[in-house]
């Protein structure tokens, strides 16, 4: 049983959370909170919890002090971030407080659920947007060893534009659309992306992305 703590004062969010997360598991509890009260208490008396999804907004969270103490009560159970607010300096501060992941609420449900996996897996996951500049840091989690090659050098600008739309989550129809191109031809282009960057499916694909930012 996969146990996700969702916490964010709009009912109607969590409710529309729910059968994406489902997607994660074949059996899947989710445990609700509309403060950040609620969600110290529900984390407390839960009894297998595996991911908190937390919103930064809600009563009571006093922005990262709130992230800051949840890590520090279970540092062992990830922390994503839902946010309206993806501007690089709060996800920043979101993962300097021990966050495990970062999503926007304007993403889809399909892109959601790819990042939960990475986090579920034991990656970071962080919107590509907060990640691009040259002066960032990036952590152990999300980046290779600077000393090595990154495997998307060899990238031609149309692999790099497919291989950042599947990171969003896009299937191959909806990247064609946003590309003007065929479906068959998407395919075809992933076909040789996967090879040049040595990954032996979609997701792996996504990981080494994120890895390599």
């Amino acid at each position: 049983m996969l146990e996700i703590l969702v916490a964010d004062d709009h009912k109607l969010l969590r409710e529309g959370l729910k059968p994406f997360l489902r997607e994660l598991a074949d059996e899947v509890s989710v445990l609700e909170a509309a403060t950040f009260s609620e969600t110290q208490q529900a984390a407390a008396t839960a009894q297998d919890l595996r991911l908190i999804l937390l919103d930064l907004s809600m009563p009571g969270m006093n922005g990262m002090r709130g992230v800051e103490a949840l890590h520090g009560e279970h540092p062992d159970v990830p922390v994503v971030i839902l946010s309206g607010d993806a501007r690089r300096e709060t996800v920043l501060g979101a993962v300097q407080a021990g966050a495990s992941g970062f999503i926007s609420k304007t993403v889809s449900g399909t892109a959601m659920v790819n990042a939960l996996r990475l986090v579920l897996s034991g990656e970071t996951y962080l919107p590509s947007s907060a990640i691009a500049a040259d002066d960032y840091a990036v952590t152990a989690e999300v980046a290779a060893d600077v000393r090595a090659p990154s495997p998307l050098e060899g990238l031609s600008v149309r692999d790099r534009e497919v291989l950042a739309l599947v990171v969003e989550g896009l299937t191959n129809k909806e990247i064609g659309r946003c590309l003007g191109l065929q479906e068959v031809t998407i395919k075809a282009q992933l076909r040789g992306l996967y090879r040049k960057i040595g990954a032996a499916n979609r997701a792996q694909a996504v990981r080494i992305a994120l890895q390599n930012r």
